[in-house]
């Protein structure tokens, strides 16, 4: 069942990209009376799911998840139409017009994905505002909790506070593995001292390459000693340790962080002890036993940030923005966006970061989505992926968008139109190229299944 949430919410997002996308190709094609002969949701190879004829356009859903497209008249696309540009040029065809009119047309999809991006945004910003734990909340208490091989091997220690990521501040706690991924270096304060520390290059393959016990972010915020479960069978099962107490002390040592209780357990290995836990608004003296491990043989909850704030460890950011307020931050959130994909984009084109590594395909993108629909986080994973999409629309690779806008860009600079044999072969080329990106990043997806 989560797994049919999840490919909704995946197909539903990128069925409304895709449409909106085609749909800014489509409408100044018509402004400028230009012929769009086919306008289609999905590919559709052979046959179609369902297509009707209105006008001159056919509209259509294609069989093949992997995008969409409009065919216009005139144009050398996917379609391929050689027969069609082996005819003299018509006035309703593509290559009739204008060349500024021929860069609006092929620049509309890109230009509707980033209005979209942000107008979702500033939406969300006007709707829910944000929430978040501030970096600088965990640093005015006492540091980040390392328990991840990466974090140790990139000389992190528990207690450490994370000040900046390539000299840019850090504001929300939960974006300091993805600040990791993008940046080269970072500075942190360690008893008073500031440190400076840098990345190694291959920091992103280190990532991928943890066990999967260490999924996840590579530094967390210090928990308090929160018991989930007492496990079944154990040594403390009739103890009276109960889930959700908190643990404040023991064996009269007092601790704040589930992290100190680990040394302090260890001292105490086969012992009988006595723990203090606070229990909604009282505390308790229990016996427990040690076990020869140096554990309680509990289960560690991680509570929410909530109610860590209601505990008082933290502080968390809850801004509301009127509408007037939204625009803004929804354009920073929209740029932000940008230019951390882009940073990413540019390790993956470097093979020495292992950046390839992390490259996904649908299975990967349709993963992001939440097993449970939320409205918030549909629309925020739409956002992302719309301005992703404008951007990868924009490379300079033939058979994208960015490739006919070269193209057309140098024919307005040389007065030097390309000829349509070069304009199929660098197609067939562009395809080619996307085709086998296309089996890398699914083929990754595959080989992490069974990994």
């Amino acid at each position: 069942m989560e797994i049919l949430i999840k490919a909704s919410q995946f197909i539903l997002s990128l069925s409304l990209l895709i449409v909106l996308h085609e749909l800014g190709h489509f409408i100044p094609a018509k402004l400028f009376k230009t012929r769009v002969e086919k306008f289609y949701l999905f590919f559709d190879y052979k046959f179609s799911i369902f297509k009707k004829k209105i006008g001159d356009t056919v509209y259509g859903i294609g069989w093949i998840p992997l995008g969409g497209y409009v065919k216009i008249s005139g144009m050398i696309d996917e379609s391929m139409d050689t027969e069609q540009m082996a005819l003299p040029p018509q006035p309703w065809e593509f290559r009739s017009k204008p060349a500024w009119q021929r860069l609006i047309i092929m620049l509309g999809g890109v230009f509707v994905n980033f209005v979209l991006g942000i107008f979702i945004y500033i939406m969300l910003m006007w709707s829910y505002g944000e929430q978040f734990l501030p970096n600088q909340s965990v640093n005015d208490k006492d540091g980040i909790w390392v328990q991840d091989s990466l974090a140790m091997e990139i000389g992190l220690k528990t207690g450490d506070k994370i000040l900046t990521i390539d000299g840019e501040k850090v504001r929300e706690f939960n974006a300091i593995t993805l600040g990791f991924i993008n940046g080269n270096n970072f500075t942190i304060e360690r008893n008073g001292e500031v440190i400076e520390k840098t990345l190694p290059v291959n920091f992103i393959s280190k990532l991928m390459d943890r066990k999967k016990n260490e999924e996840g972010p590579v530094v967390a915020a210090r928990y308090p000693f929160t018991i989930s479960k007492v496990l079944k069978d154990s040594i403390n099962e009739n103890s009276g340790l109960k889930p959700r107490d908190i643990i404040t002390s023991i064996n009269g040592e007092s601790i704040k962080y589930f992290d100190q209780a680990e040394a302090i357990l260890s001292n105490y290995k086969g012992q009988d002890i006595t723990v203090t836990v606070k229990r909604d608004k009282t505390t308790e003296q229990i016996p427990v036993k040690v076990t020869n491990r140096g554990t309680l043989d509990v289960q560690f909850g991680a509570v929410s940030y909530s109610d860590l704030e209601k505990l008082g460890y933290y502080d968390l950011a809850d801004i509301e923005y009127s509408f007037s307020e939204a625009i803004p931050a929804g354009l920073k959130k929209s740029w932000k966006t940008l230019t951390d994909y882009v940073k990413q984009l540019k390790k993956i084109f470097n093979p020495s970061t292992g950046a390839y590594k992390g490259l996904g395909g649908f299975i990967s993108i349709g993963s992001i989505f939440p097993d449970e629909f939320s409205a918030q986080s549909f629309w925020t994973i739409t956002a992302f992926l719309s301005i992703m999409l404008g951007f990868m629309n924009l490379l300079p690779i033939p058979a994208l968008d960015g490739g006919h806008v070269v193209f057309t860009l140098w024919e307005m600079i040389t007065g030097k139109k390309p000829g349509d044999k070069f304009l199929e072969y660098a197609q067939v080329v562009g395809f080619i190229l996307l085709i086998a990106l296309l089996l890398f990043a699914n083929g990754n997806d595959i080989f992490r299944l069974f990994d």
